[in-house]
């Protein structure tokens, strides 16, 4: 995924509707905190991917599966991520979680 992934996707959401949101999630969100050199894309990713499953935010989750894929993580460690948070975040957002994933690696192949 190239790093204009994000932007354009956000641009799609955002643009017409919400266009400070979307200027904050472009410079400061993908612009400065995802290109920090404190963490790698890929760490990044699983912490994103992590805290989207414990919260319930399952409309942000496909988007960021697929980052966390390009950003080097495997579709095993996405698995035992989820596996894993059903036992800190609850069983539901697990489950949820893990059918998101599963249509997320059917689109990818």
């Amino acid at each position: 995924m190239d790093s204009q992934q994000p932007v354009s996707t956000a641009r799609e959401l955002l643009g017409g509707i919400a266009p400070k949101l979307l200027e904050l999630t472009e410079q400061v969100l993908f612009g400065d905190v995802w290109e920090r050199p404190g963490l790698s894309k890929r760490d990044r990713s699983l912490i994103t991917v992590s805290a989207l499953i414990a919260l319930n935010r399952t409309e942000q989750l496909p988007f960021h599966l697929e980052r966390g894929l390009a950003n080097g993580l495997t579709r095993e460690e996405l698995v035992e991520a989820i596996t894993h948070l059903a036992f800190y975040s609850g069983w539901p957002t697990s489950v949820s979680a893990a059918m998101i994933a599963k249509d997320v690696f059917k689109q990818d192949g």
